[in-house]
């Protein structure tokens, strides 16, 4: 769930071409093109022989970080689901990782301006003064609370590992709505690979999960249902793709940086939250933070950062990263799932899973572009 956090350019599966971040095509490819450029202009004193070293380095901590981040949103919030104390609010939780992203995006805008009245200033044009450009936002804004709430019902309903294959499926309806929405044409492998993540998620869902686990004698999860889990999880994957495809269109539609259209986003998301908690708490605020203990608030900072994590991560990482992260948070899942929650791991589940990592790969499989030959060429 970067969660809510989906924010940005989450879930948009494009060549590394298309990756747009703050108005620019950027990839490291780019990067590292012109880092070669440099070097062989040793006169340049902006040169630094250490810059592509750098690079790299921050490229796989992105790469580490972002992987940590899947694989620990839903085997917690699975967890927290699971545990026999006084279970406390979806709808709360979805709200405070709300407030504590505003919080965190303001600081990232204030930082991006060099002083808290610049920042300030800038907010206050484009929040209040382009208020217009604001209530673009309140679509994504609106679907990103409600699939963040539909994630915590799935999370309820299923085990990590199904809950973590099954959520892939955004892949699926991502490249559905870039299609509709911004009229992009899938190559060949692309189309196979959505097809190759159908299979593999199907295996996932129609494989044996008869058995008992610790996590189901929780009295929390007495009414579980995979069925109700499935579909919120699928729900969610539609709502994602359709939001993301839409934030991405608004991102491109404007020179407003990331981290402003995320003020934007969380801001508009208050009221849509506390509108959705006081309809599942009949009405009552009085007991919004019932039940938060530590993991829980661990839990809302987990959820509200994964978002603005993979802001930054797309920055440096291409898609080969991004799906090797994913890939290995799937598998993180499911291992941590036989030993947390005793997770019976079948042949039919690990070949489901092995499907939807090979279809990530192939979606993400950009060819390289073969080199013209000319006349002078060797």
């Amino acid at each position: 769930m970067k969660s809510s956090n989906d924010i940005t350019l989450q879930e948009t599966q494009e060549s590394k071409e298309e990756i747009e971040v703050e108005g620019e095509n950027i990839t490291p490819e780019t990067q590292l093109n012109t880092d070669e450029m440099d070097s062989e202009n040793k006169k340049d004193k902006s040169y630094s022989p250490n810059k592509q070293v750098k690079y790299g380095y921050i490229k796989y901590v992105s790469l580490f970080i972002l992987t940590i981040q899947n694989a620990a949103l839903g085997l917690s919030m699975r967890y927290a689901r699971t545990r026999d104390v006084v279970m406390f609010s979806s709808a709360a939780a979805v709200l405070m990782a709300e407030v504590l992203k505003l919080a965190i995006c303001i600081c990232l805008v204030i930082q991006e301006n060099g002083s808290v009245r610049k920042g300030a200033q800038t907010m206050y044009n484009t929040v209040i003064l382009n208020i217009k450009d604001t209530l673009r936002v309140c679509v994504p804004s609106f679907l990103y609370i409600v699939q963040n709430n539909l994630l915590y019902v799935s999370a309820s309903n299923l085990d990590a590992a199904t809950y973590q294959v099954t959520y892939q499926l955004k892949l699926l309806t991502t490249a559905f709505f870039a299609v509709l929405v911004l009229k992009r044409r899938l190559k060949r492998w692309q189309w196979g690979a959505l097809g190759l993540l159908v299979i593999g998620v199907a295996l996932v869902q129609l494989s044996s999960t008869d058995k008992d686990s610790k996590a189901t004698s929780s009295s929390n999860l007495q009414k579980q249902s995979k069925v109700l889990g499935f579909g919120a999880a699928l729900a969610a994957c539609f709502i994602s793709g359709f939001a993301g495809i839409y934030f991405e269109k608004v991102l491109k539609e404007s020179d407003i940086s990331v981290w402003m259209r995320n003020v934007q986003l969380s801001l508009l998301s208050l009221p849509f939250g506390t509108i959705t908690y006081l309809v599942n708490n009949n009405g009552s605020i009085k007991d919004l933070l019932k039940g938060f203990d530590g993991f829980v608030w661990y839990l809302v900072v987990l959820q509200a950062a994964g978002g603005l994590i993979v802001a930054v991560v797309v920055k440096y990482a291409d898609n080969i990263l991004k799906g090797f992260a994913t890939s290995v948070a799937i598998i993180i899942s499911c291992v941590a799932s036989m030993y947390i929650f005793d997770f019976h791991l079948t042949i039919q589940f690990a070949l489901g899973t092995m499907f939807v990592i090979g279809s990530i790969f192939l979606y993400g499989y950009v060819p390289k572009k073969k080199e013209t030959r000319t006349s002078l060429s060797v």
